[in-house]
């Protein structure tokens, strides 16, 4: 079974930086996702000994505090599956955001879990499926758009089935 874990990000489609994305790459076939934005923080391809797994969200999650990321740059990148990914990104990550993501991943191989990708901060906001399109030419697009830097605080986790059921909901908060 595939699962994943998620922080959700509070961005709004109609932010003027993303607005002007939109209208930058308007000759693109940009599929843009809309009202629902997240870091996936793991996606376990083959999830063994689900108690287990959850018993590590569990583990990590139900004590910690919410994150805060400054988002500050636009970028692409070339996904597995060969589709481009248009996305929002930081800098710099955080360190105990790092370590928590790090941490929680390596729980999760020690249970003969299967996490094939490397851990990328982004937040997905479009996908081009068009094999013809050119991840530099979406690059040069996207490098025209200042983008302000602007911090989020994330406090919002689910542990889920891939397109399923949510096994795993936490309200990160301040204590």
């Amino acid at each position: 079974m595939k699962t994943y874990l998620e922080i959700k990000v509070p961005i709004s489609y109609n932010a003027s930086w993303f607005e002007e994305l939109r209208e930058e790459l308007k000759d693109m076939p940009v599929l843009w996702q809309r009202g629902y934005y997240h870091i996936t923080m793991a996606f376990i391809d083959d999830t063994q000994h689900l108690p287990e797994v959850e018993a590590i969200m569990h583990k990590y999650l139900d004590n910690a505090k919410p994150v805060g990321i400054t988002f500050d740059k636009l970028d692409v990148f070339t996904a597995t599956n060969g589709m481009l990914i248009v996305n929002l990104t930081a800098t710099d990550v955080p360190a105990d955001f790092q370590t928590l993501v790090d941490d929680i991943r390596c729980d999760i191989c020690c249970t003969n879990s299967n996490i094939q990708s490397d851990f990328k901060l982004h937040v997905t906001l479009g996908r081009i499926t068009e094999p013809e399109a050119d991840i530099d030419d979406v690059g040069f697009l996207i490098d025209e758009i200042d983008i302000s830097p602007f911090t989020l605080t994330l406090d919002e986790v689910e542990y889920r089935e891939f397109r399923g059921r949510s096994i795993y909901k936490n309200k990160l908060i301040t204590k």
